[in-house]
């Protein structure tokens, strides 16, 4: 009798930490968004994306798209769709988006309102923008190595030197507004 009790309590004990084993998955749409931060510049002009994202949200986006939907995925079918191609429908809270990407950027598209927005990178004059509703606004052009231009609240742009107080000053403009618009 000791022993069914054993045999039971080992089965019991392998099959619940197999259904009860945690996995938090490899976040592969965040880190494809990071990778692609890595590579635009120097760590200045990364932090300053990295703001910008943050500010926009696009990284608050892809984690929520990762943790609720693509690591779900990757647990149950053992592979990320976001490894698979270079475009993604994410569920949001509102509706879901189709995510692509190419050589010069992104493009989101709002698949309930067909609403589409454009992340790209103008290599002639060395600059990111964003185009919305058809109308396409820049926010940000390299200089030299060591500077760029930043679209300020008011929509004129601000050389900002890219050090760490460069960064700092610049982050400090931004949320000023960002606070001041409640």
């Amino acid at each position: 009798m000791k022993k069914t009790y054993l045999t039971v309590a080992i089965v019991l004990t392998i099959a619940s930490s197999l259904m009860f084993s945690s996995c938090i998955g490899s976040f592969a749409l965040t880190n494809k968004v990071l990778a692609w931060n890595k590579q635009v510049g120097g760590k200045f002009v990364n932090e300053l994306v990295f703001f910008a994202f943050w500010c926009l949200p696009v990284y608050e986006l892809t984690a929520l798209a990762d943790v609720l939907v693509l690591n779900s995925i990757e647990f149950w079918s053992g592979s990320n769709p976001a490894t698979a191609s270079n475009s993604k429908v994410i569920q949001g809270k509102d509706a879901p988006y189709l995510v692509k990407s190419d050589k010069n950027g992104y493009t989101i598209t709002n698949l309930k309102n067909k609403q589409v927005v454009k992340f790209d990178f103008n290599a002639a004059n060395n600059s990111w923008a964003v185009e919305a509703n058809g109308q396409k606004h820049e926010f940000m052009q390299f200089v030299d190595d060591s500077h760029v231009k930043m679209v300020t609240p008011d929509g004129s742009f601000e050389t900002v030197v890219l050090s760490q107080q460069g960064v700092f000053a610049y982050q400090q403009v931004a949320m000023s507004s960002c606070f001041a618009k409640r």
